[in-house]
């Protein structure tokens, strides 16, 4: 049996579509969601052309390919911004003169190569033995860190000890032998080092 001619549509519904497919945006910025009737229209409805455009290629990926300086692994916030932020708990005139390099530390301790392992109690030793001789300020170098030559595959930040040294000072035994870390003046080490100052034994 010979199928029927399809419906074509009428001047009033072509008027109708035109205004509704030109209020339609597409769901993708990537899409052309072009939407038009045809003449030979089903019946049923109107069939729809979908024209996707064609995206651009992922570019290639290989393992270790993504150089080691555009990835960080210094995954705590600036130990500078966080230290500055601490409420002062010395005398404003201390302070100040601790900024500019001008008190001079009574004591250093130096944890260049160590482990975490072995940097823990030797820096809760120093401190606590400081306080006991009833020294003031003394300064801890921990260095600036580097990168390792072969990351695992959990991220480190970089100068894991110059990280932990502010933590292990904030917690017990240590925080009550303390009274306030800073980062040390140029002069002393910078960045790579922390005025340690403490506090008197009552």
């Amino acid at each position: 049996m010979p199928r029927k001619p399809p419906r074509r549509l009428t001047p009033e519904e072509r008027a109708l579509w035109d205004s509704v497919a030109s209020s339609v945006t597409p769901n993708h910025a990537d899409l052309d969601m072009t939407v038009e009737p045809t003449d030979d229209t089903a019946p049923r409805g109107v069939e729809r052309q979908i024209r996707a455009k064609q995206t651009a290629p992922l570019p290639d990926f290989r393992v270790g390919s993504l150089s080691r300086s555009s990835v960080s692994h210094d995954l705590s916030p600036s130990l500078t911004d966080r230290l500055s932020r601490m409420p002062i708990a010395v005398d404003r005139r201390t302070n100040t003169r601790m900024k500019r390099g001008k008190l001079k530390p009574e004591a250093r301790l130096d944890l260049h190569g160590m482990t975490i392992a072995q940097a823990h109690p030797v820096l809760r030793r120093f401190v606590l033995d400081a306080q006991e001789r009833g020294l003031r300020l003394v300064l801890v170098i921990t260095g600036k860190g580097k990168m390792r030559d072969e990351p695992g595959p959990i991220p480190q930040p970089v100068g894991i000890l110059r990280h932990q040294v502010p933590r292990w000072l904030a917690l017990p035994p240590l925080n009550q032998a303390v009274l306030q870390v800073s980062e040390a003046h140029l002069r002393h080490g910078g960045g790579g080092a922390y005025y340690v100052y403490l506090r008197k034994l009552r």
